[in-house]
């Protein structure tokens, strides 16, 4: 089980340039995604998903906070995800930092993944559901990849529910 968002201790920069700590997500439900901008199936899927959520619950999206966090650090830089994220749902925040704060992220939620060589160049395997926390920080589930929509759509909601 992830580490209730209160209790985790990473520190990363989102797509805008911010410094940003789990901390501050307190108080909304939070949905997370470990992926990577050079991803050929699962984080543009996964990301086009998350859209489509958020679209289908309309303002109340707006009550939570969505983050993508790189499993890249070489290659997502900020502008790189802002770039990126721009092909999705404007509430989407992308995170990356240090490879060690992403490591340290990955830890406290969990989630894993490994930079695997090919012949010039290289991918991540990573971890790919979706979590989601409580308002209170509390973990409140996964959403797993490919899981139908109206799955996910009660899971979110319940979230949303429960912070109302």
């Amino acid at each position: 089980m992830p580490l209730p968002i209160g209790k985790m201790s990473f520190t990363l920069t989102n797509h805008r340039g911010v410094t940003v700590t789990p901390s501050e997500w307190i108080g909304r439900p939070t949905m997370v995604f470990f992926g990577f901008t050079w991803c050929p199936d699962v984080c543009p899927t996964t990301l086009s998903d998350i859209s489509l959520w958020l679209q289908d619950l309309g303002p109340d999206a707006d009550r939570m906070n969505i983050f993508l966090v790189s499993v890249d650090p070489e290659r997502d830089t900020p502008q790189v995800l802002a770039d990126y994220l721009s092909n999705f749902d404007p509430r989407i925040t992308g995170l990356t930092g240090s490879p060690a704060e992403i490591k340290r992220a990955a830890d406290e939620f969990r989630a894993t993944f490994e930079k695997v060589p090919r012949e010039d160049d290289y991918t991540m395997d990573h971890t790919a559901g979706v979590f989601l926390f409580r308002a209170d920080g509390r973990f409140g589930g996964i959403i797993d990849y490919h899981e139908d929509r109206h799955v996910a759509l009660l899971k979110i909601q319940r979230l949303l529910k429960a912070a109302s």
